[in-house]
């Protein structure tokens, strides 16, 4: 995604929005997709009117406040008059207050004291997106940058992706250092110059109204369980009195206090207006640590757990964002589970014959290449089943863009055969190999991941027999592959039996959009493909 259509507007100027409010909906390459707000606050000015199109990315599409008898100050505001100003506030980013005689303050405001330069804010590089971490620096302050240019890799939630100069100029500063973890989207990353001269006046910047990003300072130690009673006396007073009405909290801190089981009640904000950061979520102290004085000296029995009994290792964007995503599939998706044996013979066969004629060409098909075309014409006999849930209505796709799970050291990534429906076996095998050597590799661009209408995971190369998988929303169904294995079959002969190869695979299905008798109909028709394979030439 390089630019976007704001297709609607779902708040109005003046609004209040809530965390989680969705604000608007934008289209991007692949979807329409819902913004979200990560704080409470009021709609001052909508910047980009609905339907205006080719909106590119770190673009001012709005104005938001935290009080409502700000928001007058901002309705002159415009685009060009923040442009003309040289500030750039981050999309739906809260705006400092300014002054109420002029309107025109908060744009003038931070940075007009400056040379020209250009703020580069953190991008969604995903549709899921909600945060990445800035894995390395490519290019470092005082560089030349070209249009092109890899200025840094972000790992997103999906993969880790190059972040590509979009004009020329010099890298003045660097906001957010390397290894930074959780950077909120928005964030601004560095600054960038036209002029070499300008460089030097930048050397001190720091970035005002932002959410804070430090980089994780490491765990404290465990081991000098004394001085905590000795610090226990400090924090206190403010766990006596827990916060009364509403607390005001960064979304990174109210994160970090989630995962830890802090009562932000009992938490002092040192953040402006008393608000709470990330650093006095880390340096919170419980109010119970007090009571520890007494059996201090039995405490490092349960504290030194043996040497070598386990590793914590570190969760990275993509793991949360495949646990996120399993559970709300699970918790959201009424899953149900049909399974048939599949006669492999003559796939076996004919793949065999393939194999010998594309040799020379240095092609070698595999059964998940069959398996992957049968299912596209599956979907096209059976439609129902190529659908995707859309809250307000049943998507049905006239194309079959075929997700392919694929195993990778960070997680599973699901990169995409599109139009596996009018592709020959020769053309899927290429790509797949493509696809899964890039995915293990970490550099599978966004658009071939993102989307997909029907989705596979084999394991049948590792033996599993059959198994049932978790569905990849807004997808419909999702194909279970087993081995195959020889097995005695009936038969009219002298012998009474046959031995053929018998592959198991259980299709998940949504029950909204998927009825049982539906989903049998789409196996039937894919075990028709398989057991004939000669019956997809038609």
């Amino acid at each position: 995604m390089q630019t976007g259509t704001i297709a609607r507007w779902e708040k109005k100027e003046g609004d209040k929005i809530s965390e989680g409010d969705l604000i608007a909906e934008v289209e991007t390459d692949k979807a329409t997709v819902g913004f979200e707000m990560l704080e409470e606050c009021y709609l001052a000015k909508i910047l980009v009117p609905e339907g205006t199109r080719d909106v590119s990315i770190g673009s001012v599409i709005c104005i938001t406040v935290e009080t409502p008898d700000l928001i007058a100050a901002f309705k002159d505001v415009t685009l060009d008059s923040i442009n003309a100003s040289g500030a750039a506030p981050s999309p739906a980013a809260s705006a400092p207050p300014p002054p109420p005689p002029a309107p025109a303050a908060p744009a003038t405001a931070p940075g007009s004291s400056y040379p020209p330069h250009m703020k580069i804010s953190l991008p969604a590089l995903s549709p899921t997106m909600t945060m990445g971490t800035v894995q390395r620096w490519e290019k470092k302050v005082g560089e030349k940058l070209s249009e092109g240019d890899l200025l840094a890799e972000i790992e997103t939630d999906k993969a880790t992706i190059g972040f590509e100069v979009q004009e020329e100029g010099y890298l003045a500063k660097i906001m957010v250092p390397e290894g930074t973890r959780d950077v909120p989207l928005g964030t601004p990353l560095c600054i960038i110059v036209e002029k070499e001269s300008d460089i030097a006046a930048f050397k001190d910047y720091v970035e005002t109204g932002v959410v804070e990003v430090a980089t994780p300072p490491p765990p404290p130690a465990p081991t000098p369980q004394a001085a905590a009673p000795a610090a226990a006396p400090t924090p206190a007073p403010a766990a006596a009195a827990p916060r009364k009405g509403r607390v005001f909290v960064s979304p990174l801190a109210k994160k970090l206090a989630t995962e830890k089981g802090i009562d932000l009640a009992e938490v002092s904000g040192t953040g402006p207006e008393g608000r709470i950061t990330r650093k006095d979520i880390e340096n919170f102290v419980p109010s119970k640590a007090a009571p520890a004085a007494a059996p201090a000296p039995a405490a490092p029995s349960p504290a030194a757990a043996p040497a070598g009994t386990f590793t914590d290792i570190p969760i990275s964007n993509i793991r949360k964002i495949i646990a996120q995503r399993l559970m709300q599939s699970k918790q959201t998706i009424p899953h149900y589970y049909l399974s048939v044996d599949v006669n492999m013979d003559q796939v076996l066969e004919l793949r065999k014959e393939l194999n010998d004629e594309v040799k020379a060409q240095n092609i070698k098909l595999s059964v998940n290449d069959f398996i992957i075309k049968a299912s596209a014409l599956a979907c096209l006999k059976v439609p129902e089943c190529n659908s995707s849930w859309m809250d307000t209505v049943i998507r049905q796709n006239h194309v079959v863009d075929v997700s392919v799970a694929v195993s990778t050291a960070n997680g599973l990534i699901t990169p995409i055969v599109f139009n596996a429906h009018i592709k020959g076996l020769a053309t899927i095998s290429s790509d797949v190999s493509v696809l899964a050597a890039k995915a293990r590799e970490g550099k599978l661009q966004p658009h071939e991941f993102q989307g997909g209408t029907f989705t596979i995971s084999n394991l049948g190369m590792f033996g599993i027999k059959n198994f049932s998988a978790i569905i990849n929303p807004p997808q419909s169904c999702i194909l279970a592959v087993g081995g195959s294995e020889k097995r005695l079959l009936p038969a009219d002969n002298e012998k009474g039996f046959d031995v053929a190869s018998m592959m198991s695979v259980t299709l998940s299905c949504d029950h909204r959009v998927v009825d049982g008798a539906v989903g049998a109909q789409w196996l039937a028709e894919f075990r028709k493909f398989l057991e004939r394979p000669i019956t997809m030439l038609l």
